[in-house]
């Protein structure tokens, strides 16, 4: 990255330190709510904590938007050479050298950058195209380590919880510690008693508490000898407002349960985030580091390291990016690359009927998905803009459907001028690839339900399929559209639900029986003959539409009856009206400790 040495080297220094300044105060603000979710658990402030985690996701654009108004103003940014931009990003090189979060700071760059640059100059000379600061062994300023270790002498690993639990110095009694730490400690004796203890037995926990909800997660894990165990201990309220140890996680399956790409993003005080996704990364190896700083609220890394992890995959396969399987979307256009994991959602052009919305509702949904509580049931969704793709990884027919229905978004370029000609799409979600349920239940069918598995699958789904709706229903969340191919399931076999285009607020519903038929002609009737209000919903009619299949109906009716009555629906809405906070486990009900809980 060769520059002219005539350049005005304190003038590119400015604007570098200017960024950066834009970086700290972002990162200053974002820790410091992140911290204050310690406060709101202790005080039981779980409104606070919902309004905090959705005013914490537009921090980072407005810290952006603030930078760049900034350079425009102090420095002409979008006039200066591009010569000068590339000493920009040198000097800013220079001063991330001993910064705590580096990679993030590199990452606002970008953020800044591509807002003031012209696309064609997206690459690695003048943005982070690639990492240039390593995050390896960063220690902050601060005297408490990323983790604590904790050394159990023979005879107190009660003792030793007990310790590791009082160190979080919560500002709330718990209601009878020494019984909690036995129900932990019951349960993860069965998973160390043949174990032969080593000289390294010790229990490492991450020093911040994880937030999220009305629970506080303490995350760790287990070491001894060559092996390590990784745990969660989630921290709930009592009715009696004091604390409670609600139960033990153990292994790498609940820890990805825990942090699910379906789920809100954490509250955790983290002065070296890179520390804490490194430990996270080596309690979860199957997760990608992209969700990892997703669900520590660090969306916009996540995005960073999702697309270098694409670019990266691009130049290592060979397969075509294609229609996606399933039955095709109304309103969002699906692709894919069959070797790799997610899906690629754009919004059509034009909506046939009877779907009545805009482009600009479309995003709004998106957007209401991305700052509420997804409670497990809600894929995660990354937005973005101006992707290149190489034409020729298209697949004719994918490019033909593009071209047809999302012609406003799509441009062919040749963008470096080299003769590889490039898709330019303008507005691009990308979401984890799952299986859609109407997919899944029928491979059951074609299996045949005589097969003890293939019935066992159907029914699971089926459950799992009302326990999703209930658990968004908990969250003020109605779907809308809750046929089978709006959910998906996950590589866990858990429902999650991905088509946002009709979701609402279930307390913006109005939820109403079928009124009875005023005579022979309308009870004969195959048409709607009662007045619909826009938000009207009538639960009764969602049976002709889901159940079809008796074996499906029987199932979903012995377990999820409930789901066709407005009482159902009515009696949630009062109970949200009123500020009650439901919980929603990200752990089955049978991994609960005892459920009483009585105080000490």
């Amino acid at each position: 990255m060769d520059a002219a040495p005539h350049l005005d080297a304190p003038q590119a220094l400015a604007i570098a330190r200017a960024m950066l300044d834009g970086f700290n105060r972002h990162y200053r603000l974002f820790r410091s709510e992140s911290a204050r979710a310690k406060h709101r658990f202790e005080t039981a402030d779980w409104h606070g904590q919902q309004r905090a985690q959705r005013e914490r996701i537009e921090f980072y654009d407005l810290r952006v938007r603030e930078c760049v108004r900034r350079l425009d103003k102090e420095f002409a940014a979008g006039a200066q050479s591009m010569a000068l931009w590339q000493q920009v990003k040198l000097h800013y090189i220079g001063l991330l050298v001993n910064h705590s979060q580096p990679e993030l700071a590199e990452t606002f760059f970008n953020s800044v950058t591509t807002k003031i640059l012209h696309r064609t100059h997206f690459h690695n000379d003048f943005i982070f195209v690639r990492p240039a600061v390593s995050t390896d062994y960063i220690e902050g300023c601060e005297p408490r380590p990323s983790y604590r270790a904790y050394y159990p002498a023979p005879g107190s690993l009660a003792h030793t919880l007990g310790t590791l639990l009082r160190d979080f110095d919560l500002q709330r009694p718990f209601q009878n510690l020494e019984r909690d730490v036995g129900y932990v400690l019951a349960a993860l004796q069965p998973r160390i008693a043949q174990l032969t203890l080593r000289a390294n037995f010790q229990i490492q926990v991450l020093t911040g508490l994880f937030y999220r909800n009305k629970g506080a997660y303490v995350v760790g894990r287990v070491i001894n000898g060559f092996s390590s165990m990784p745990f969660a201990l989630p921290i709930l309220h009592g009715d009696d407002g004091q604390l409670y140890i609600d139960a033990a996680l153990f292994g790498e399956d609940d820890l990805l349960a825990l942090f699910s790409f379906a789920r809100a993003y954490f509250m955790v005080d983290m002065e070296v985030p890179s520390a804490y996704v490194q430990f996270l990364a080596n309690l979860m190896p199957r997760k990608p580091l992209a969700e990892i700083y997703s669900a520590l609220g660090l969306a916009k890394q996540g995005k960073t390291l999702f697309y270098r992890e694409f670019l990266w995959h691009l130049r290592h396969s060979s397969d075509r990016l294609r229609i996606a399987p399933g039955i095709k979307g109304m309103v969002m256009l699906v692709f894919d690359l069959p070797s790799f994991p997610y899906v690629f959602k754009l919004i059509r052009d034009a909506f046939a009927p009877p779907k009545d919305t805009t482009r600009a509702q479309v995003e709004a949904k998106y957007q209401l998905v991305k700052h509420h509580d997804r409670v497990g049931r809600m894929a995660d969704t990354l937005e973005y803009s101006l992707v290149a793709l190489p034409l020729a990884r298209f697949e004719p027919e994918l490019l033909a459907e593009l071209q047809q229905h999302c012609a406003s978004q799509v441009e062919i370029s040749d963008r470096d001028g080299d003769g590889q000609q490039e898709v330019i799409i303008s507005h691009l979600y990308i979401e984890r690839r799952m299986v859609p349920l109407n997919m899944y239940l029928q491979e059951a069918f074609d299996t045949g339900l005589d097969d003890p598995q293939a019935r066992a699958r159907l029914e699971r789904s089926v459950i799992d399929y009302g326990n999703a709706i209930k658990d968004l229903v908990a969250a003020n969340i109605f779907p809308g559209d809750m046929l089978w191919k709006n959910f998906g399931v996950t590589r866990g076999g858990k429902v999650v639900f991905y088509d946002y285009d009709e979701i609402e607020y279930l307390t913006d519903c109005h939820f109403r029986a079928v009124p009875p038929p005023r005579c022979e002609e309308d009870e004969l009737s195959g048409e709607v003959w009662w007045p619909v209000g826009p938000h009207d919903v009538f639960p009764e009619t969602f049976g002709p539409f889901l159940l079809g299949h008796p074996v499906v109906r029987e199932i979903f009716m012995r377990h999820h009856a409930d789901l066709l009555t407005p009482a159902y629906w009515q009696a949630h809405q009062e109970r949200i009206r009123a500020g009650h906070v439901y919980d929603v486990f990200p752990y089955p009900g049978q991994r609960r400790f005892p459920p009483s809980h009585p105080p000490a």
